[in-house]
């Protein structure tokens, strides 16, 4: 145990915990080194299933905030110019190393971000799942032929990287968001600049750790903590940075497309969602529900694919409602170490948002069937609840939810929940049931979202292209696409005369 972690004996449950302690950090990870104690300010970190102190990682400034910056941009060339066989080494030699680690990463998440233990450990493995894919991603070729239209010439398109690139994480998924990004980013041939979530910081720094140990060179994997408009800001502004990639809202995002825009920077937005779920009568009922619960209540629905609209055709809408209703008063709630369905919101902001949401929809008609108040389990939970009825100028019609609040309103033909749908900014995910291949065809065209999940919750992993259409985002992560978003396309035409 290093000093850093001695002098926080509040945490010392949770470093007991860990077959390895080193893992837990509480220091900003900059070329190489462990940043910390010399650091004024700091950021507290809490347990929010039981408010407990946790530990605290320095509140970082601007100069530092250069500083990995210029860390990054020393380390380029060189790991750029590795052999992509070697940088492949040394992503597959992390992956190893996420995966041995899984269970200490999977408390380390739970305990600062609060999911239920089994969702932390499927977090881990899902985080690791980008490293191994960009391990072997990096090794395809990168230079492709075309035609010449020249005589005497040959013509080739290269990709190259970026440069370094700022990488900008939430706290809802603070092991895969990152891996996500960094593990494409470095496959390119960039290095990185990165600043995790204040509330999630641990997670990133046990990441570095690991990094490191696979051979990481110093600079090129920075994790800079502090407040996002003491770090993120100078990284818009510096044109050495050359690429943005953000997860987080879509208020944010616009903002950091507007600090961007002076230096010109490449970016990849993953903002926000208010993904549909709709519900046809010749649906399996008993699948939807199911599929249903996944999709709302994983993360204690702190998710940017969570469900936040429920549409049921009306024919089947009753016994929809009765079964999620019954089904959701079968959930659990409590700590994440102790493996509940449900766990503890991020703050006490996502809180008072759920109590928002259900007043207003309440006081504008609709009724709830389960839940709609605070839980007893503690300060940070929240009822699972369903509410029904609900019209379309409710708030929570309009405003991602992020929390276990369920929105239900029925609907009688096709063409109006289409349009229902996509009556919003967002055009992440949408959930289509219905057992009509015609309409499965009809409907995934019409859908405006840059993901549509048919009979089935579960739709992401490494080799897709994750990301939103609309207000949802700028840009795909994961699969080939996600790591061509960190280079540049460049044309080379050579005379041979």
């Amino acid at each position: 145990m290093n000093s850093a972690q001695a002098s926080n004996p509040q945490s010392d449950d949770l470093i007991d915990r860990l077959a390895d302690r080193e893992l837990f950090c509480p220091a900003a990870y900059i070329d190489g080194e462990r940043i910390g104690e010399d650091v004024r300010g700091e950021i507290i970190v809490t347990d929010p299933a039981s408010g407990r102190f946790l530990g605290s990682v320095p509140g970082m400034d601007a100069a530092q905030s250069r500083r990995a910056v210029d860390a990054a941009q020393n380390a380029f060339a060189a790991w750029s110019g590795l052999l992509p066989q070697e940088r492949s080494a040394t992503l597959r030699r992390w992956f190893d190393l996420i995966m041995g680690a899984q269970e200490d990463l999977a408390q380390i998440m739970t305990a600062e971000q609060g999911k239920p233990i089994s969702e932390a450990r499927g977090e881990i493995a899902y985080a690791a799942s980008f490293v191994e894919f960009y391990a072997e991603e990096t090794k395809r070729p990168n230079i492709e032929s075309v035609t010449s239209h020249l005589p005497d010439a040959e013509v080739e398109i290269w990709r190259e990287p970026c440069g370094v690139a700022a990488l900008i994480t939430p706290w809802n998924f603070p092991a895969a968001m990152l891996t996500r990004k960094a593990a494409a980013a470095l496959a390119a041939g960039c290095t990185c600049v990165c600043h995790p979530s204040g509330e999630t910081p641990f997670s990133a720094t046990a990441l570095a750790i690991l990094a490191e140990r696979a051979g990481m060179p110093k600079g090129v994997f920075n994790i800079v903590t502090g407040k996002a408009r003491e770090i993120v800001a100078p990284w818009t502004e510096d044109p050495r940075v050359r690429v943005i990639s953000f997860t987080g809202s879509t208020e944010i995002g616009r903002l950091l497309i507007r600090q961007s825009a002076d230096t010109v920077k490449r970016v990849i937005m993953e903002l926000g969602g208010l993904a549909p779920f709709i519900v046809f009568a010749d649906a399996d009922l008993d699948q939807a529900v199911e599929e249903a619960i996944k999709a709302k209540f994983a993360t204690s629905g702190q998710d940017c694919l969570a469900a936040n609209r429920f549409f049921i055709e009306r024919s089947i809408y009753d016994r929809f409602c009765e079964k999620l209703a019954a089904a959701i008063m079968a959930l659990s709630v409590g700590p994440g170490i102790e493996d509940p369905d449900i766990g503890p919101l991020m703050n006490k902001e996502a809180v008072a948002k759920q109590a928002e949401h259900v007043a207003d929809a309440l006081a504008k008609g609709a009724k709830c069937l389960v839940g709609g108040k605070r839980h007893a389990a503690g300060d940070l939970f929240f009822e699972p609840t369903v509410l029904v009825d609900v019209p379309p100028d409710a708030l929570i019609m309009h405003e991602e939810t992020f929390g276990p609040v369920a929105a239900i309103a029925p609907f009688d033909d096709e063409a109006d929940v289409l349009a229902r749908a996509n009556d919003t900014e967002y055009g992440l995910v949408a959930y289509l049931h219905t057992n009509d291949p015609r309409r499965i065809y009809r409907a995934s065209r019409a859908l405006q979202y840059g993901m549509v999940a048919i009979n089935r919750t579960k739709v992401t992993g490494a080799p897709i292209p994750f990301g939103g259409m609309k207000q949802s985002g700028i840009g795909r992560e994961g699969a080939r696409l996600g790591m061509e978003a960190f280079t540049e396309v460049k044309y080379v035409c050579r005379d041979w005369h």
